[in-house]
């Protein structure tokens, strides 16, 4: 007889991330630029779309390693590593770009995601186009919408961890219909703590791994595939498993500060370049048919502005991008006031226009 196998599984998961472009700040999760970022405390987030555009910018641009001038970076160390590449996706699930910094780049970026996905872009209309120290700029897709090979059983919803709220979840219950086993293939089940499953669809997979360790994604996916290696067990899903999955969505934006306003070394077309934007999306929703997974990531690379001559004639003193407001008594050697100001949909005047 069998061993009966109860698959609870519930690793990875992320429940309530805050809309990507909320005015109200709140909890979210956290995006990574590679997939050896520390994932060992809180909730975090990893896609390739980021490390496509880094490699665009290597490849085509520099020709060699993305290399700072005055600061090492172990950030840019891993990205130059180039873990993921465009061969790792199948060629109808992405897209990249790159070139000069302009208007009939963007137009051509826009054209093609909208008639590949018929989609739009939520980072391009972020970049400053008439900025007269534009570059370059590299740009990737990624879109994935498929479905399970069966339709799982929607099951009672119940608490997640030590959440005061119930979450939703699907599965496969006791008197679940067999046609759903051929959807699931059991990795391994070393014990009620230590599990893993894979969702099947036509031309992907859903990697569920259970497990209370704190390590590296690059880390952790090693493991469960040592794990799955050595298992000698049943790895097909049988009378009496079960499996209960969350229901999950959620939205992100980031810009990977810590890349931006840095000189880079070029030797390739001996401009002084820097990033000014590294920004990336994910937006992501797994029910009980099947997942929808699009990212964007965008790279503006900048050229430095030459230092002001003694006699130039004019400076543009432009408050257009963050700055800093300080306000203060005549006299007095500190302000009273003080605000950084970044979102100007934050401060939009309500008065009259004069």
């Amino acid at each position: 007889m069998k061993k009966l196998i109860a698959l609870f599984v519930s690793a990875f998961v992320i429940f309530a991330g805050t809309m990507a472009f909320a005015k109200e700040p709140a909890q979210k999760v956290q995006m990574l630029p590679v997939f050896s970022a520390d994932a060992s405390s809180a909730d975090r987030l990893w896609v390739g779309t980021f490390q496509l555009v880094w490699n665009d910018f290597m490849d085509n641009v520099l020709r060699g390693p993305v290399i700072f001038k005055k600061e090492k970076s172990k950030l840019a160390q891993e990205l130059n590593k180039q873990t993921f590449k465009k061969e790792m996706l199948s060629e109808n699930s992405y897209y990249t770009a790159y070139g000069r910094t302009s208007l009939e780049l963007k137009e051509q970026i826009e054209k093609a995601i909208y008639e590949k996905f018929n989609e739009k872009s939520e980072l391009l209309d972020k970049i400053n186009w008439n900025d007269p120290n534009n570059a370059y700029l590299m740009y990737a897709m990624l879109k994935k919408d498929f479905k399970f090979l069966t339709k799982f059983d929607i099951l009672t919803a119940e608490k997640f961890n030590n959440s005061k709220q119930k979450v939703d979840y699907f599965g496969i219950k006791k008197t679940s219909s067999p046609a759903l086993y051929n959807s699931v293939n059991v990795l391994f089940y070393n014990s009620p703590f230590d599990y893993a499953v894979s969702l099947q669809s036509e031309n992907d997979e859903v990697i569920l791994y259970r497990t209370n360790t704190k390590k590296t994604f690059d880390k952790v996916y090693r493991t469960l595939n040592k794990k799955a290696d050595k298992y000698k067990g049943e790895k097909k899903f049988v009378a009496g498993d079960k499996l209960q999955v969350p229901f999950m969505t959620f939205k992100n934006y980031t810009n990977y500060d810590e890349l931006c306003n840095k000189e880079i070394k070029n030797k390739a077309t001996k401009e002084r370049l820097y990033i000014a934007q590294a920004m990336q999306t994910a937006d992501f929703n797994m029910n009980n048919t099947g997942v929808k997974l699009k990212s964007e990531a965008v790279m503006n690379v900048m050229t430095m502005s030459m230092p002001l001559a003694v006699k130039q004639k004019g400076r543009n003193l432009y408050f257009n991008k963050t700055f800093y407001l300080f306000m203060k008594e005549k006299g007095k050697s500190m302000p009273y006031f003080a605000l950084r100001v970044n979102d100007m949909d934050l401060y939009k005047y309500q008065g009259e226009v004069k």
